[in-house]
């Protein structure tokens, strides 16, 4: 299996590279970038009184963790299965001699990629505008590591999470918006464990503490009750390992229709 998930791994990495959906996307992930842009050069006219760090912090929550991982992996999750009918691809793709886990696995792991490039690239490329001054010290360079790192599993877990409703349900878009930015966005400021059921808790969980007092965004954090880091960090990988599995298992035993 292996093999054959490298296979299709390399396949669809190489031809959804180019398409104009990546394309968009990649303008959309780099509006974070023109965003810092134009913040340095208010700050640079004065007119910013807001520390950098601040700046970008408020930017991750708001843009990347809050938008931008969901747009991601909702629209490249739920196609996984979705595109294989609309383009007429299905026949020929399950006529191959290739386990129907393989696909959902190398597909899975090709659009992660592409949405991991997009995603770090936009991130590290902000925080060098907002931050590469005169008391930048490349230690410095922890801090985005460590917000990439939690954006990185953060995706992985949504996207892991919308390929199995791609697999699961006939329109699965709606479904994920009403996940992605409904329940994630109420259920996480609900106290007690509750909060636990949504994946950006454990994304929150795992964030630099510093980032949770500081800014004009701390009411993002007004609810929190943390996961202990490493419990965090557990958890979703364990999204990630449930919900890819099952999206392999259903993809393997449900009959897909064409609709004319």
């Amino acid at each position: 299996m292996q093999k054959e998930t490298g296979r299709i791994f390399s396949f669809y990495f190489f031809l959804r590279k180019k398409s104009p959906r990546t394309k968009v996307f990649y303008l959309l992930s780099w509006a974070s970038v023109v965003l810092a842009l134009i913040i340095r050069a208010y700050r640079l006219a004065g007119n910013w009184t807001e520390t950098s760090q601040v700046v970008f912090q408020n930017i991750l929550m708001t843009f990347f963790l809050q938008f931008l991982i969901i747009i991601l992996a909702l629209f490249y999750g739920s196609s996984i299965v979705s595109e294989e009918l609309e383009g007429k691809t299905w026949p020929y793709l399950s006529s191959r001699p290739v386990s129907q886990a393989a696909i959902i696995v190398g597909k899975y792991l090709a659009y992660l990629s592409l949405t991991s490039i997009m995603l770090v690239s936009a991130v590290v490329i902000s925080y060098l505008i907002l931050n590469l001054d005169q008391d930048f010290h490349l230690a410095d360079l922890g801090t985005v590591v460590r917000y990439s790192a939690v954006l990185f599993l953060g995706l992985a877990a949504y996207l892991s999470f919308f390929t199995f409703l791609g697999t699961w349900l006939k329109k699965p878009i709606l479904v994920g918006l009403a996940f992605g930015f409904g329940w994630e966005s109420i259920i996480q400021y609900f106290p007690g464990s509750t909060q636990k059921l949504s994946i950006a808790h454990y994304l929150k969980s795992i964030l630099p503490q510093y980032t949770t007092a500081s800014g004009k965004l701390g009411f993002l954090f007004i609810r929190l009750e943390p996961t202990k880091p490493l419990i965090a960090i557990l958890m979703l990988l364990l999204i990630v390992i449930v919900f890819l599995a099952l999206a392999a298992l259903i993809f393997s035993y449900k009959e897909y229709l064409f609709e004319d």
